[in-house]
């Protein structure tokens, strides 16, 4: 195989990569939005509500880590690797939302309550960290 060959397949891989993380940030993002009170980007962009700006963020970052791992423990398996990311990132994203929901109502850190404070709270962190954790969890999973 050339050079070009080489580079060619590896930057289609990336590209497919790239492509696949996109769709699940987005998913992610919007399956965040169905669990928060009213429009997510409006809130965000224009009520600049920290606790939702927060909740999100760390969210996708969770994704990242799902897609990140899915691609380095495809050991260059394009479609192996390919489908494990779409699987597990929708694994993340799931648990994540159910974590949100647990904590809704077992702990009583409400995510409808956080995004209509003006002021960051701590419970807005503590699911942050709570999202975090989950896409690391399931990142280490994945490898």
């Amino acid at each position: 195989m050339s050079l070009l060959e080489v580079l060619a397949r590896g930057a289609g891989a990336i590209a497919a990569y790239a492509a696949v993380g996109v769709v699940l940030l987005i998913v992610g993002f919007y399956v965040i939005d169905m669990a928060t009170p009213g429009k997510l980007s409006a809130v965000i962009r224009t009520e600049r509500n920290p606790n939702a700006t927060l909740l999100a963020t760390s969210a996708l970052a969770a994704v990242g880590l799902i897609v990140a791992a899915s691609i380095w423990s495809s050991g260059g398996r394009l479609l192996e690797g390919l489908a494990g990311t779409v699987v597990f990132g929708l694994v993340g994203i799931v648990v994540q939302t159910v974590a949100m929901l647990v904590f809704d109502k077992l702990v009583g850190i409400s995510v409808r309550d956080l995004v209509k404070e003006e002021e960051l709270q701590p419970g807005a962190r503590l699911l942050a960290v709570t999202h975090l954790a989950i896409g690391l969890i399931t990142a280490v999973a994945v490898i």
